[in-house]
């Protein structure tokens, strides 16, 4: 099965009340782990490259014909979106739609709103003419992840509206109160102003930072339009957690393979769950 755009599927989740799961790769093994779970879950999938690891995981190139040998190798069989994310600026969006990637984030968020409209709509007309979908920020989501540092800052409605008419993005990540990383006690989204910007634009919602949130809050976006949810932390977190604990264990090992497995089939059970708490599972 070939790689989709994530524009459709993320249109069917909205209008099903459900979120398609975004899962950042950080390593092939990263990747085999999120499309077994998905084949096995049945369910849509949304695999990432943040934009700050590209060149660390061999490139737009790289990353893309990894993604679809893995589907092939693997009879992946359920729809499948790659996904630039934060993408630093218009020409690097570019240089992942030429290399093959389904989406892209283009994320002008650190910008005043004038100029996000405009590199936004920029990467729209480059993308959507070919159906690659995009994704942009309005807002500031805080936290660290990938070397991205930044502190909350609430997207402004009128703000959102505008991007969502001036450049016809696929998908709209408005900042709500989610950070990246892990959260300091439990975190406060602001549902108020969500559910405001989801009945001014209309369009699907990216929620960033879904690792570590309640699942009371979770079920609550998606009912106020959340249907993408971006989950890294708790990943990485898992397979780190696993591998000390190998090597805990077996303190003479060395053998790659007799470390790792482990700690992909960690990181499938925390997929599995995720897809099971987005009701994900079974919409493939």
């Amino acid at each position: 099965m070939p790689l989709v755009a994530m524009s459709e599927m993320l249109l069917k989740a909205k209008a099903e009340r459900y979120a398609v799961g975004q899962y950042n790769i950080n390593g092939l093994e990263f990747a085999q782990s999120f499309l077994k779970a998905a084949n096995e879950e049945r369910a849509p999938i949304i695999l990432a490259a943040s934009d700050r690891l590209v060149d660390y995981l061999g490139g737009f190139k790289t990353i893309a014909a990894m993604v679809k040998s893995l589907m092939e190798e693997m009879d992946i069989t359920v729809p499948v979106a790659l996904h630039l994310d934060h993408g630093m600026d218009v020409e690097r969006c570019k240089k992942a739609i030429d290399a093959g990637f389904t989406s892209v984030m283009i994320d002008g968020s650190h910008h005043p709103i004038d100029v996000n409209i405009e590199i936004t709509k920029m990467v729209v007309d480059y993308a959507q003419k070919i159906g690659v979908s995009v994704e942009a920020e309005v807002g500031t989501v805080g936290g660290t992840e990938d070397g991205l540092v930044g502190g909350i800052q609430y997207a402004d409605p009128h703000d959102c509206t505008r991007i969502v008419k001036e450049t016809g993005i696929d998908a709209l990540a408005a900042a709500l109160g989610s950070v990246h990383g892990p959260y300091q006690g439990e975190p406060k989204l602001g549902f108020e102003e969500m559910e405001l910007i989801s009945n001014m634009t209309n369009v699907p919602l990216v929620l960033h930072g879904g690792s570590g949130i309640p699942l009371h809050q979770i079920k609550k976006a998606i009912e106020l339009g959340h249907a993408k949810i971006n989950v890294n932390t708790e990943s990485i977190q898992v397979w780190a957690k696993t591998i000390r604990e190998v090597l805990a264990v077996e303190g003479t090992v060395y053998e790659p393979r007799t470390i790792i497995t482990p700690a992909k089939e960690a990181i499938i059970t925390v997929v599995k769950r995720k897809m099971a708490e987005f009701n994900t599972s079974g919409k493939a």
